[in-house]
């Protein structure tokens, strides 16, 4: 929880850290983004390292050095100094994601109670980048920014303290040494892939944010060339032979692609369309958070009767008609029904994000847990990026398109410029202009921008319904864990295979 509260903490720390290190505009996006970054860059490379010198003993170098790296980005003084402290907990916070989760799959042998333990993990995962934004606001109120990063440190302690004792290390390493070539590769494709995707956002799709994502996949494709070649290479690419593990892959990176695209949007509707407060919009969100909660401890229950592939396949049914809702109700500045529509997506999106993950962990022999695991959270995080970018853009294209139309006469095309970059500019050039006329601009921008999210919306609801039947055929094999099911590969010749 702490380590995905570090994700959201710091939305609303923003304009304090500018006030008191008074960064430039693109340090204060760093200091926003840089932990994200290096999170979803180092995750397949931590999960390697772990396989190999004990996942137990990498968690507590890491919870070591993400206490040192928050005491140090709440007390640095310049802009400079907290960049570097929170790209150093980018880093250990992505030793410490893997191993947790390896951890898991290698504690639990029974694959039930393991289904049910990683359905815990995801749920305080997801209750982590939910709580974020409140619980930076509620310091805020009463102390200074650097707080929000103290939250961490007392955790960390407790897990430094009690993890000797209480967690077992994983003795099954791999021989031979760490390929530090192969490390950097993946780094660097990862983060160009990831810096292209977020600059998609921030700007629009142009040729800067294309270069930099062809660039990671060039680099991605020399780093499989190289992977292929080795006797112990650092991915085993064997891995993605397996049905369980490559369907689990693309449903869970589809998944939460619709699902983060369509909640960047949704904040912003609710403030920007329908004249929210922060508060209130977030308040709105409460329902899903809960009900995705219930749904995500209830999932392991039922799929030791139903198989997984029908229990995945029918939630992501259920959130692409709940996609398909907020399409059909935003253009009628609906709060209800957008937002009912919008937890049903989320109630059916977040159980299967927990099968998924177990479906892939649980695919790999134990002694490739950690790459798994890491493996299963960086296509997570692409498709968090992914989706936010693409569907943002798309959102964002048709905005302009419909607010050009039907802009009021008498707006200057600067100003018409300047309304078209987000809701929120409309709204301040709205308010600059005379009475009548500044009316018809705020509601052209709103019509337009409710279009915008209706067309991000079916694009979800379309790509959920595919991922459900693709997890309806691909992950059809996979037997409900009853409790029986080995964990280790015995009797399943594809995961045999690749261990």
């Amino acid at each position: 929880m702490v380590l995905s509260m570090d994700l959201t903490v710091l939305h609303l720390a923003a304009p304090s850290i500018s006030a008191d290190l008074a960064p430039t505009g693109g340090q204060l996006l760093w200091i926003l983004d840089v932990y994200g970054f290096f999170v979803a860059g180092f995750l397949m490379t931590m999960g390697t390292l772990g396989d190999r010198i004990g996942r137990r003993q990498l968690l507590l170098i890491g919870a070591a050095a993400f206490a040192a790296a928050s005491v140090a980005a709440a007390f640095a003084p310049t802009a400079e100094l907290l960049i570097a402290a929170r790209a150093v907990l980018g880093v250990a916070g992505a030793t410490l994601m893997p191993s947790t989760l390896a951890l898991l799959a290698t504690m639990f042998t029974d694959s039930a109670q393991r289904t049910f333990a990683i359905a815990v993990w995801m749920t305080f995962f997801t209750v982590g980048e939910a709580i974020g934004p409140l619980v930076g606001g509620a310091l805020l109120q009463f102390t200074w920014w650097g707080a929000v990063f103290l939250i961490g440190v007392p955790v960390m302690l407790l897990l430094l303290a009690a993890g000797p004792f209480l967690l077992p290390e994983h003795r099954d390493r791999l021989s031979g040494r760490f390929d530090l070539p192969s490390a950097v590769m993946s780094l660097a494709a990862v983060l160009s892939i990831v810096y292209g995707i977020k600059r998609a956002a921030e700007s629009g799709l142009g040729a800067a944010p294309l270069a930099w994502v062809l660039a990671g996949a060039a680099i991605g494709a020399v780093f499989l060339r190289r992977q292929r070649r080795l006797d112990e290479p650092m991915v085993d690419l064997g891995l993605f032979r397996l049905r369980a593990f490559t369907a689990g892959l693309g449903t869970q990176t589809t998944a939460v692609f619709a699902m983060a695209g369509t909640q960047l949007l949704l904040t912003q509707y609710l403030q920007g369309v329908l004249g929210l407060s922060p508060l209130a919009a977030g308040l709105w969100t409460v329902p899903s958070v809960v009900f995705g909660i219930g749904a995500t401890l209830l999932a392991p229950r039922i799929v030791r009767r139903v198989r997984p592939a029908i229990v995945i396949g029918c939630g992501l049914a259920v959130a692409a008609a709940g996609a398909a809702t907020v399409a059909l109700t935003a253009p009628q500045a609906d709060l209800f029904w957008t937002v009912a529509g919008f937890t049903v997506l989320y109630t059916g999106v977040t159980p299967t994000l927990a099968l998924t993950t177990d479906s892939i962990v649980g695919a790999a022999p134990p002694r490739r847990a950690g790459l798994a695991s890491g493996v299963a959270q960086s296509g997570a995080e692409l498709g968090l990026a992914g989706g936010m970018a693409i569907l943002g853009s798309i959102a964002m294209a048709v905005y302009q398109g419909r607010l050009a139309e039907a802009a009021p006469a008498g707006v200057t095309a600067d100003r018409l410029e300047q309304a078209q970059g987000t809701i929120g500019a409309a709204a301040d050039v709205a308010a600059r202009l005379p009475d009548q006329a500044g009316a018809a601009l705020l509601a052209a921008a709103r019509h337009a921008f409710a279009d915008g999210m209706q067309a991000a919306a079916w694009l979800s609801a379309a790509l959920l319904a595919g991922a459900a039947v693709l997890a309806a055929t691909m992950l059809r094999a996979a037997p409900p864990p009853d409790g029986s099911a080995p964990v280790d590969g015995a009797g399943d010749p594809e995961r045999a295979a690749a261990g």
